[in-house]
């Protein structure tokens, strides 16, 4: 298996485990799905970074992948 279809069935699978756990998911900061997430992560040039958010109690609510852009601090 290729290494980015090892790395799509990986993420796949944990957010699939998430929205079973009851966390909601987000590209981009609109509420997405496994597919869409798989899609822009593996597929695209540009890296995405998940944030995961916890309740009070720390259980995992939301997990959030937002594109990283680097700028220059000169």
């Amino acid at each position: 298996m290729l290494l980015q279809e090892m790395e799509k069935e990986t993420l796949k699978y944990n957010l699939e485990r998430a929205v079973q756990s009851g966390a909601r998911l987000y590209l981009e900061g609109k509420q997405s799905t496994p597919e869409a997430i798989i899609g822009c992560c593996v597929n695209e040039e540009m890296s995405y970074m998940p944030d995961y958010v916890l309740n009070d109690c720390g259980k995992l609510t939301e997990v959030r992948y937002d594109k990283i852009r680097f700028y220059d601090c000169k």
